[in-house]
């Protein structure tokens, strides 16, 4: 019989990176607002937190980070220039973005790594299990990764990483996981992880996406945690003292996700997010595939 855990109703959403792989357009943009069709990166991480019942957001931000918070703050000036034109449609979607959740800010100050920002929560998070969402994976809302793992959280306790199946010669772009099976085909459990390990040393084809749904005791062990790889505080490297030891926050178990994932922290993914994204939408499908055809079947 399973165990319940307490229900989680908090995420937090890491966005103080520089985003210099996007430079220029970086220079005065935040890359979380960089738009992906016509929203930015940042709402469709919010989206998805919402639809997994987690309504209390926590923004990690940085300088320059400003236009983050105006995007989901009203702007009644627009609203009414929209209204006064009678622009039902065009309002609707201003307003969702300002609707979605119970935002939440704060500064990172130094960017010292994810796991630096992930401590900044601590204050507003409390005793409680939370999740961590990471701007630069988009996960498709048909297949509703987040929402299995805080299941999975709140049957099992501990915390739960988000895992997926890479080449082994791109194993060393990920953090990895050595796991062993349990009774759920999708779940498994975590004894080790290695944060970028070369394609020889991993333990598994198991890389960690930008997913998380962590025990509060993680925040302990981050206050101790010394800067590791690239000279910053590792979130990796946390949870893998407590995939060692139980007894500090209770197991880790990895949600093996199959489903579809856009990932936007790189330009080329990025243009074929946009592209597949784009494909799939009712109103702007049909005819963006046909020119998507015609534009190739010229090229090639």
């Amino acid at each position: 019989m399973t165990q319940s855990h307490p229900r989680i109703t908090k995420a937090v959403i890491p966005a103080a990176g520089l985003g210099t792989r996007f430079l220029p357009a970086t220079k005065a943009t935040p890359k979380e607002m960089l738009p992906v069709v016509d929203k930015p990166a940042i709402q469709y991480v919010v989206e998805e937190a919402v639809s997994a019942g987690l309504d209390d957001v926590l923004m990690i931000t940085g300088r320059n980070k400003r236009p983050l918070e105006d995007h989901f703050d009203r702007n009644y000036e627009l609203e009414s220039a929209l209204q006064k034109k009678g622009d039902a449609g065009r309002l609707a979607k201003v307003q969702e973005s300002s609707d979605l959740a119970t935002m939440h800010y704060v500064r990172q100050g130094d960017p010292r790594g994810l796991g630096h920002a992930v401590l900044c929560a601590a204050p507003h998070v409390g005793h409680e299990p939370f999740a961590v969402l990471l701007g630069d994976d988009l996960i498709d809302p048909r297949d509703p990764l987040l929402a299995r793992m805080v299941e999975v959280q709140e049957q099992r306790g501990g915390s739960v990483i988000a895992l997926m199946e890479v080449a082994p010669e791109q194993i060393h772009l990920y953090g990895c996981a050595a796991v062993d099976p349990t009774g759920d085909a999708d779940v498994v459990k975590v004894h080790d992880l290695v944060e970028k390990p070369a394609a020889a040393d991993a333990p598994s084809n198991y890389a960690i996406i930008g997913r998380y749904v962590l025990d509060p005791h993680i925040f302990d062990i981050l206050r101790k945690t010394e800067p590791g790889r690239g000279g910053e505080i590792q979130l990796t490297d946390a949870l893998q003292q407590l995939a060692a030891d139980e007894k500090v926050g209770g197991p880790v178990h990895g949600v093996v996700f199959k489903g579809r994932r856009y990932d936007t922290g790189d330009r080329g993914d990025y243009l074929r997010a946009i592209v597949r994204l784009a494909c799939e939408r009712e109103d702007l499908g049909p005819d963006f595939r046909t020119w998507l055809r015609s534009y190739v079947a010229e090229e090639m």
